[in-house]
C-alpha cells in the first residue's frame, strides 16, 4: 500500500452532483509529502459492490468514500484526517456523524448518545445544520457512523455478499471493523466539514428489508 496516496471514492448516478463534490475536492490542502487520485463507479449493482472494485483498484493507504452529493468545506479536512489516523493507528475508519452505541433498532440516529455536525441543504433556499451534541475532545470512539463520508486507513472487505442494496452497507462496515479490532471515531468539528446536498428525500422502501438482514447478519454482536 502506497503510505503517501490518498483516493476519494465515490458511486455516482448524477454527473451534476458529482461535477459539484469534485469541485470542492479541488479545493482541499494536500497534506506535504501526499497525492491523491479520484475513482468513481458508475452503474454499481450496490455500494458495497462499487466500494469493493474501487477499493481493489487503488493502493492508497487511505481511502474516502463520498457520496457524490457530499461536499466537503473544511479545506484541511485531509490534514485532520492524516493526523488522527498517524496518531491513532487504533483507529481504522472516520466519520462525520454517528452514534456512541448502537440501538437495538440499527438505526443510529435513534442512540442515546449521537453526534452530527453537517450542514444539510433541504432546498436550495434551506441550509440545515445540525448540531446536537459538542465533542470537547480531539475525537470520540464511535459504534457507528453515517455514510456520507468515510475515511479507512486500512481495507477490509465491503460485505456486499450480504449487501446488495444501498442500505446498511455503512453500519455494516463499522461492524467489520470492530470484529477486526479497529477503533471508529468521529473528530471534533467546531462548525460543519461537509455540506450534503440531500434535498428532501428520505429513506425508500427498501430500507426495512436490509435493517433486518444487518439484524440477523449481526444480532449476535448487537
Amino acid at each position: 500500500m502506497d503510505e503517501h496516496k490518498i483516493c476519494f471514492i465515490s458511486c455516482i448516478n448524477n454527473a451534476e452532483d458529482y461535477e459539484e463534490c469534485l469541485l470542492y475536492l479541488k479545493q482541499l490542502h494536500i497534506p506535504d509529502g501526499m497525492e491523491t487520485e479520484v475513482l468513481s463507479v458508475e452503474h454499481a449493482d450496490s455500494m458495497t459492490s462499487g466500494y469493493n472494485s474501487a477499493m481493489h483498484a487503488s493502493d492508497a493507504k487511505y481511502k474516502i468514500y463520498l457520496h457524490q452529493d457530499v461536499f466537503i468545506t473544511n479545506k484541511n479536512y485531509l490534514n485532520n484526517v492524516l493526523d488522527l489516523f498517524q496518531r491513532h493507528p487504533e483507529i481504522g475508519l472516520i466519520g462525520l456523524a454517528g452514534s456512541e452505541s448502537l440501538p437495538p433498532s440499527a438505526i443510529w440516529w435513534q442512540g442515546d448518545c449521537i453526534y452530527k455536525n453537517v450542514a444539510h441543504v433541504i432546498c436550495p433556499e434551506l441550509l440545515n445544520c445540525e448540531a446536537n451534541k459538542a465533542i470537547d475532545t480531539d475525537f470520540i470512539y464511535m459504534e457507528a457512523v453515517d455514510g456520507l463520508l468515510m475515511a479507512t486507513q486500512y481495507d477490509l472487505e465491503w460485505r456486499e455478499d450480504v449487501f446488495t442494496g444501498w442500505h446498511f452497507y455503512d453500519i455494516s462496515a463499522c461492524m467489520e471493523f470492530s470484529k477486526a479490532g479497529y477503533r471508529i471515531a468521529i473528530p471534533r468539528q467546531d462548525k460543519p466539514w461537509c455540506i450534503h446536498e440531500c434535498g428532501d428525500k428520505w429513506l425508500d422502501e427498501n430500507y426495512e428489508k436490509w435493517r433486518n438482514v444487518f439484524l440477523n447478519t449481526y444480532k449476535t454482536t448487537n
